[in-house]
């Protein structure tokens, strides 16, 4: 099985830009890398709606069979978006949170999931789109779902070459990337942990103190304020 890299936000926040975009950079660097498009966007082209809230669980269960199968070859599984996704629309369209419990179980089985930020600007996309004003409190919940379970995740902010350096950043423990791979994301629009953290742990300190914009200031420092560490 190969690991799989779960991109996560709110709609037009850049899963599928930094999907392919990573995949392109992985394969520069000679590794197999797989994208696995979001299978909702599939169904509501073919339908021509959006689903309904009883057809939700079908398609959580079809993205998780479509990444699981991708990985089976033992590439690198890029997976715009995963079941949980759809559980949090599930509960912030229908009132349903009954698909939470299998989608975080699912959830786990990625190496590292990327949380895009909501910092770039809103694009109108077809039928899967509701407007700007829904991305903060589909952030929150993401945020809530994955914090609720355990489970780490990077945030991942800045434009074109920035985002995709954060990105890389925080893959680079996992996949065991070269320095030079995500390398300037030092600079405003990526990322900078210091060198004996890990992304993910830095994130979660800026989590921890609930300030909207601290991941955001984050990004221009050296290292952490220590007042942020509870270690």
């Amino acid at each position: 099985m190969g690991p799989i890299i779960a991109l996560l936000g709110a709609e037009s926040t850049g899963k599928t830009t930094l999907a392919l975009t990573l995949a392109r950079q992985l394969r520069t660097l000679g590794r197999e890398a797989t994208v696995v498009d979001e299978y909702l966007r599939e169904f509501c082209d073919a339908a021509g709606r959006t689903p309904h809230r009883g057809e939700q669980a079908s398609i959580a269960a079809e993205q998780a069979r479509r990444i699981e199968a991708a990985a089976q070859s033992g590439s690198i599984v890029l997976a715009d978006t995963t079941p949980l996704m759809t559980a949090v629309y599930s509960d912030f369209v229908f009132g349903d949170p009954s698909l939470y419990a299998s989608a975080l179980a699912w959830q786990r089985r990625c190496g590292c999931t990327l949380l895009m930020g909501i910092d770039l600007a809103w694009q109108a996309d077809g039928l899967q789109r509701d407007g700007p004003q829904v991305r903060a409190p589909i952030d929150a919940m993401v945020r809530g779902a994955l914090d609720s379970a355990g489970l780490p995740y990077a945030v991942v902010y800045g434009s074109g070459e920035a985002r995709t350096a954060a990105a890389l950043a925080a893959l680079r423990p996992l996949l065991g990337l070269p320095i030079a791979a995500g390398a300037t994301a030092g600079t405003p629009g990526g990322a900078a942990p210091a060198a004996d953290e890990t992304m993910p742990r830095w994130l979660s300190r800026c989590r921890e103190c609930l300030v909207p914009g601290c991941e955001h200031l984050q990004r221009l420092l050296p290292s952490p304020p220590r007042h942020h560490d509870r270690s």
